[in-house]
């Protein structure tokens, strides 16, 4: 290990990822529930994907949507998750430089994908409410094919600075980071030069993707409650707003720990390292795992389809 403080190297061919620094003794208790959170995730997104893919009456927008967010979970959870649980089964801190680069491409690449999938989905609920008569002739198959091709274009591009940027600054501190995944901020506070760029850039992401991203939710389903509010009976309205629910829940599970993640890495000085660690692996793994149990639980087409592979299983 003495080998990897050494100062005085520029382009360090490994890092040394330390987990939860503080909470080496309780890493075996820590992992039962993170490999079980990613467990349900794995089957959870792969069971959604089979539902959708092999039942003909899913063949839907909001569908297809659903399968978009289930393959961003799964590599989402999947970019992380592995390595953080090696190194509290086998201590295994170690990752090359290029690999630490290549998982916060993904991060931050799949995080804004997540959300441009999100603001696709509300755009599918606002036309599904307020034109229902249109929804076919609306979001086409090539329409559907186009905002996910956005979507995936968005997020591969304006990810692509942060690996490029951490890349072309001198490493001379250290090559220990103090967390379990390779985090932007974490990695660039390493260099022994002025970094205010790559800041700057991932503030400049926050607010032009996600800020834009919610922004876009909200004018969404300030238009879908306006079209509720105006259907003659409560029942009519209680139904239609129920087809929202499910995508409510995932917002809110998606936003509220990313902006709760953001302020305090930013703000909170007083706030203790291993929580904002233990907390930054939760909200990387909390929704992958929530969405396919909500959207199971709350869409009666999936939730029909999964009893019936069940009872066939079981027959």
């Amino acid at each position: 290990m003495s080998d990897f403080n050494t100062t005085d190297f520029t382009n360090p061919s490994t890092f040394i990822l330390l987990g939860i620094p503080g909470l080496e003794s309780s890493y075996i208790w820590i992992s039962i529930p993170f490999c079980t959170m990613y467990a349900i995730s794995l089957v959870g997104n792969f069971t959604i994907l089979f539902i959708v893919k092999t039942e003909q009456s899913l063949h839907e927008p909001m569908y297809y949507f659903l399968c978009m967010l289930a393959i961003t979970d799964l590599v989402l959870s999947t970019s992380t998750m592995p390595k953080t649980l090696s190194i509290f089964w086998f201590n295994s801190m170690e990752i090359n430089f290029h690999a630490c680069l290549t998982q916060m491409y993904f991060i931050h690449c799949f995080s804004s994908m997540e959300s441009g999938i999100l603001v696709a989905m509300a755009l599918d609920r606002y036309v599904a409410i307020c034109h229902p008569l249109r929804h076919s002739t609306i979001l086409t198959n090539p329409v559907v094919s186009k905002i996910g091709l956005a979507v995936v274009l968005r997020s591969c591009i304006l990810s692509l600075p942060y690996p490029f940027l951490t890349r072309r600054w001198p490493y001379c501190r250290n090559n220990i980071i103090s967390h379990s995944y390779c985090e932007h901020i974490a990695v660039v506070n390493l260099a022994c030069t002025d970094v205010r760029l790559s800041s700057y850039y991932g503030l400049f992401v926050l607010f032009s993707v996600i800020g834009v991203d919610v922004i876009s939710i909200i004018v969404s389903y300030t238009q879908i409650l306006r079209a509720i509010f105006r259907l003659p009976t409560k029942d009519a309205r209680v139904k239609t707003f129920g087809t929202c629910s499910s995508h409510l829940c995932a917002i809110s599970i998606f936003y509220i720990p990313d902006f709760f993640s953001s302020l305090t890495h930013r703000f909170g000085h007083n706030v203790p390292l291993h929580f904002l660690i233990l907390f930054a692996n939760v909200y990387l793994l909390v929704p992958p795992m929530l969405h396919p149990i909500i959207y199971g639980m709350r869409t009666k087409q999936i939730r029909d389809r999964l009893l019936r592979l069940l009872t066939q299983n079981q027959s």
